[in-house]
C-alpha cells in the first residue's frame, strides 16, 4: 500500500499516517460559522481537504475513509445577524448551510460523509461537560461551565505557549466568575431572546470549543486519525479541544494538520484595504470554480498562498489547454505514479500539478486526466465552463499562441518603447472576433459570439 506521510502540528514534524483501525481512515476538519457567506480563504481548507480525502479514498478505498466537517449553526453571530434583519436563526443557518454548499461545489469539493449542526449534539455538549466537572477540569460558576485551564498540565504545549504568554498576547474576556482569565467556556446561560437549552446548570447553550469535541467523538470515536483547519484556530480553538478532550479520557486526533492562510496580490484580505471578496463574488465575475480550484492548489497547504490576477489567467489558460487535450479521450486506469507520490508526500499539491504539465507534455492525455481528476480537476461536473465561455470547438493551441506572441511583443516594446507590434497583434485579435484583455502582467484572449477561425488562423500562419 502507497505510504502517506503528512506534517504533524503537534509533534512538529512529518509523520508517517498509521491508521487506527488498519484498513479505515477518519478524518475531521473544522467548517464554517453559518451567518453569511464564505469568503476566498474560507475555501482553502475546503479545497486543501477535499484532495486529501480524494487521496485516501484512492488508497485505502471510497468504503474505507471517514469524512466529518461540521457547521455551527448557534453562535453570537448568528443571533446578531437574526436582529439586525429580522428573520429567524434557522431561517439564517439554513440558508447559509444552502449558499455554503453551492459555492463549495462550484469549486469541486465532495461532500464529507457527515456535516453534522452543533445543534443536533446539545445533549452531548452537556454531557461531556457535566463529566469534566466531576473529574475536577472544569467548574460551575453564575450559569456557566468553565473549563479551568490550570487544572491541565499540559495546556499551551500544542500552541507553544504559556498560560502567562496567552494572557498578555491575547484578548481574553476578564469576568469576575472565572477563576484565571484564560479558563474558557463550556456552556453559558441564554436569556429569553437567545437561543438556549434545557441543562442542570439552567436555560443555557453551549461555547464554541465543545461543540467540535462532542461531535468527533460522537461521529469518529474517542480517538481518530487526523484533524485540519486553518492555522488561525491552532490557538484558541484546537488548544481548547485537545484539553477538554483529553481531561475527559478521550485519545483525540492522532495528526493535526493546519494551512496558512490566503492573501490577495501580495497583501492580508480585508475589507478596510478593499481586497476582500467571497468565493461567490468571483463565479460571479466569470471566475470559473476549476480555476479558483487550480491556484489554490499552486500553492503548498502550509505556504501562505498569494492570489492575484496573473495567476487567476494562467490557471485558466492552463485549464482551457488541458481541456481541449483531454476532449473524447478515455481516462487511464489509475492516475500516474508520480502525481500520486507527490500527494502522498505531505500533500504536495505544487509538484502534483507541475507533472501534469509534464503529463501534457508528453501528450499522455490518458494519464493526464486520471492525475487531474485526483485533484478535483479536469472533472466531468467542473468542465461545463470551458465549452460555455468558448463556445465550443475553438483552437485552442492557436490563441494560447497568440497570447503568448503578445506576451512577448509587450515585454519586448516595454523595452524598445515601439509598441507597433503590439497594437498590430491586438488589431488582428479583436478582427478575428477575440475579446483582448491585457492587464499589469496579463494577456487573455476570449472568443466573441464574432469569432471567426478563419481569421485566427490566418494570424498563426503570419506568425509573431
Amino acid at each position: 500500500m502507497i505510504q502517506i506521510t503528512l506534517h504533524n502540528t503537534q509533534t512538529r514534524q512529518k509523520e508517517v499516517l498509521e491508521p487506527i483501525k488498519s484498513d479505515d481512515v477518519s478524518m475531521y476538519v473544522c467548517g464554517p460559522t453559518v451567518y453569511d457567506r464564505a469568503h476566498l480563504g474560507n475555501a482553502r481548507p475546503v479545497i486543501i481537504f477535499d484532495t486529501l480525502f480524494r487521496l485516501l479514498r484512492h488508497v485505502y478505498g471510497e468504503d474505507h475513509v471517514t469524512y466529518v466537517r461540521n457547521f455551527t449553526d448557534v453562535d453570537d453571530k448568528i443571533n446578531a445577524r437574526a436582529a439586525e434583519t429580522g428573520k429567524s436563526i434557522r431561517e439564517i443557518t439554513d440558508g447559509t448551510i444552502k449558499l455554503y454548499l453551492d459555492d463549495m461545489d462550484a469549486v469541486g469539493a465532495m461532500h464529507p460523509n457527515h456535516m453534522p449542526r452543533a445543534t443536533e449534539y446539545i445533549e452531548q455538549m452537556v454531557a461531556m461537560s457535566a463529566d469534566l466537572i466531576e473529574k475536577g477540569f472544569a467548574y460551575e460558576a453564575e450559569g456557566h461551565v468553565l473549563f479551568a485551564v490550570e487544572s491541565y498540565a499540559d495546556y499551551g504545549k500544542f500552541s507553544g505557549r504559556s498560560i502567562e504568554d496567552m494572557i498578555a498576547g491575547s484578548r481574553v474576556e476578564v469576568a469576575p466568575y472565572k477563576r484565571n482569565p484564560m479558563d474558557f467556556v463550556l456552556w453559558k446561560p441564554s436569556d429569553e431572546n437567545t437561543p438556549g437549552w434545557d441543562s442542570p446548570w439552567g436555560k443555557g447553550r453551549p461555547g464554541w470549543h465543545i461543540e467540535c469535541s462532542a461531535m468527533a467523538n460522537e461521529l469518529l470515536g474517542e480517538s481518530f486519525d487526523i484533524h485540519g483547519g486553518g492555522n488561525d484556530l491552532t490557538f484558541p480553538h484546537h488548544e481548547n479541544e485537545i484539553a477538554q478532550s483529553k481531561c475527559v479520557g478521550h485519545g483525540f486526533a492522532n495528526i493535526w494538520m493546519h494551512n496558512e492562510m490566503l492573501q490577495v496580490e501580495g497583501k492580508k484580505m480585508s475589507k478596510s484595504l478593499g481586497n476582500f471578496f467571497t468565493v461567490r463574488d468571483l463565479l460571479d465575475q466569470g471566475v470559473p470554480g476549476e480555476v479558483i480550484r487550480l491556484v489554490m492548489l499552486g500553492t503548498h497547504y502550509r505556504k501562505p498562498m498569494d492570489w492575484t490576477e496573473q495567476k487567476r489567467a494562467e490557471a485558466e489558460r492552463t485549464l482551457r489547454h488541458w481541456h481541449s487535450q483531454i476532449d473524447g479521450i478515455v481516462a487511464a486506469d489509475t492516475p500516474d505514479p508520480e502525481v500520486v507520490a507527490a500527494l502522498a508526500d505531505d500533500l504536495n499539491t505544487h509538484k502534483a500539478i507541475q507533472r501534469l504539465h509534464a503529463l501534457s507534455r508528453a501528450r499522455d492525455f490518458a494519464g493526464l486526466k486520471a492525475s487531474a481528476d485526483l485533484l478535483g480537476l479536469l472533472t466531468d461536473a467542473l468542465g461545463d465552463w470551458v465549452a460555455t465561455s468558448w463556445g465550443g470547438g475553438h483552437d485552442h493551441t492557436q490563441i494560447m499562441e497568440v497570447e503568448s506572441w503578445l506576451r512577448a511583443a509587450r515585454n519586448a516594446a516595454k523595452l524598445s518603447g515601439d509598441y507597433t507590434d503590439v497594437d498590430r497583434l491586438k488589431s488582428a485579435a479583436r478582427g478575428a472576433g477575440l475579446d483582448v484583455q491585457m492587464g499589469k502582467d496579463t494577456v487573455d484572449l476570449k472568443p466573441t459570439q464574432g469569432f471567426d477561425a478563419e481569421k485566427l488562423y490566418a494570424i498563426s500562419r503570419k506568425g509573431a
